[in-house]
């Protein structure tokens, strides 16, 4: 493909670049009617026939930035999930844009009031590396279907998937309507101070600060997909063999770099041998071997394989029992950036894997002998985007849901809740603000704008004008204020 869409170095082209393009996005859409429902769709179709076309690409894409990247992780995880988010969008993009009748209530009954969904303009969208791809096109799709102008700043760590997107988008999209933009670290500054009309932003909490910051300056609302550490309660009366498998599965999934993979897992000291062995079966089962094994994925550069390292050698240094699984038939790959499954016991709170999102192939258990314990110990610290509760019990599962904040839940799951359309997705406190998927993503990227209409031969509200007094505004301040 030939690649249209600028491709910014310095500083300084950078910040022109960003300018250039929003600038023409902007006067692109104060220039044209809003999309119609017909065009939207049209949108979503060329968008999807895009990906389907290029899925081998974007499989090796993300691959070579990872070192390696399992093809069915990248094809189930990233392209699969957002082909459905754009059937889904397109089948109920029609009841989307459709005002919504509000009621007036019988003060003012002879009028009519409805919500009119508008797009909101420039929409950004700031993208992380551990699903480079899902995490630029699943928000772009609700952009999209609300009649936005978007553009997209990749991860700096995933140029190899960056520069495929942005040939992708710039082959088959004009530049004043979708713009995919690259470069390092001072490239995403520039572009989280452009004067966007809704913002949205997926990376870490202390990056999240830097980007409400700059878009505070210009009064640009944002929607912050920030991640954190995500528990997971295993009650005493769960069969331990059905969560081991299921924890497995979603921590391992791109090896436990996705924002809501367990991070940490909340259980009685009795049954913590058990959990143990059923983990390391499941795993042996999943990953027999870590060198050479094209289902394993890789951490995806040297300074995260590091620090994942360090914080094993800290909990090591600082009392905790290190438990790789399955020693005998896998070990560390540095070469390869593979790292086996790792669970820690022990774990004490001035430890760094019990204090920051650990992102990667190592599973804390922590001592939690009751659901009281479990839920004060998640009540004590910041609210994570995602929990997971492994319960049999309906009032236990009630209370958790009741008493626990969190962005999203899994019941007897971890990770899946995200794969499901119609739930709203996001975070909350230090895990981030907004929704997006299904209709939330549509009203976060539109002004969702109150259209009020009174007739003109009847006017109700003339009993409220002055002069006051009148016996009948009387009779209504009687009847209403009670």
């Amino acid at each position: 493909m030939a690649s249209h869409a600028p491709v910014v170095t310095t500083a300084d082209s950078a910040t022109a670049d960003l300018r250039r393009i929003f600038d023409q996005q902007k006067q692109a859409f104060t220039m044209s009617e809003p999309f119609t429902l017909r065009q939207r769709r049209a949108q979503l179709d060329k968008l999807a026939a895009v990906i389907a076309a290029n899925r081998e690409s974007v499989v090796k894409a993300i691959s070579d930035d990872f070192g390696h990247r399992a093809a069915a992780e990248t094809l189930s995880a990233e392209v699969m999930v957002t082909l459905e988010s754009i059937r889904y969008a397109r089948r109920r993009l029609a009841g989307w844009m459709r005002p919504r009748r509000a009621r007036t209530g019988l003060l003012m009954a002879t009028t009519r009031a409805a919500t009119v969904c508008q797009p909101k303009g420039v929409a950004g969208i700031i993208a992380p590396w551990n699903y480079p791809f899902l995490m630029v096109f699943r928000p772009l799709v609700y952009a999209l279907s609300a009649g936005n102008r978007i553009m997209v700043k990749p991860s700096e760590y995933s140029p190899a998937t960056s520069a495929l997107m942005q040939e992708m988008m710039a082959e088959h999209f004009g530049e004043d309507h979708i713009a995919v933009v690259t470069g390092e670290a001072e490239v995403g500054i520039a572009f989280s101070q452009l004067p966007f009309d809704h913002l949205l932003f997926t990376g870490s909490t202390e990056v999240g600060r830097h980007v409400m910051r700059a878009a505070a300056e210009n009064l640009t609302p944002v929607t912050l997909e920030l991640g954190g550490k995500t528990p997971t309660i295993i009650c005493n009366d769960v069969d331990i063999d059905m969560a081991a498998e299921r924890i497995c599965f979603g921590k391992m999934l791109n090896s436990g770099q996705t924002c809501t993979a367990p991070d940490y897992v909340l259980c009685a000291p009795s049954r913590q041998d058990q959990l143990v062995a059923a983990l390391g079966a499941v795993k042996a089962r999943m990953f027999p071997t870590i060198a050479g094994n094209y289902d394993y994925t890789s951490i995806a550069n040297d300074r995260h394989f590091r620090r994942l390292q360090e914080m094993l050698a800290d909990a090591r240094d600082k009392g905790a029992t290190i438990i790789p699984l399955n020693p005998a038939a896998e070990k560390l790959d540095p070469q390869h950036r593979r790292m086996p499954l790792t669970v820690v016991r022990n774990v004490t709170d001035d430890m760094r894997i019990a204090n920051e999102e650990i992102f990667g192939p190592i599973l804390p258990i922590i001592d939690s002998p009751s659901l009281d314990a479990a839920i004060d110990y998640i009540r004590a610290r910041p609210r994570p985007l995602a929990l997971n509760l492994f319960a049999d019990s309906k009032a236990d599962i009630e209370r958790v849901v009741s008493q626990t904040h969190a962005g999203g839940m899994c019941i007897n799951d971890a990770v899946m809740h995200v794969a499901v359309e119609d739930l709203p997705f996001g975070g909350t406190g230090e895990s981030g603000m907004g929704r997006y998927h299904g209709r939330a993503g549509f009203e976060t990227f539109s002004n969702l704008k109150g259209v009020y209409r009174r007739p003109r031969w009847i006017n109700t509200a003339k009993t409220l004008y002055p002069p006051h007094g009148k016996a009948l505004q009387r009779w209504l301040h009687r009847f209403f204020i009670r």
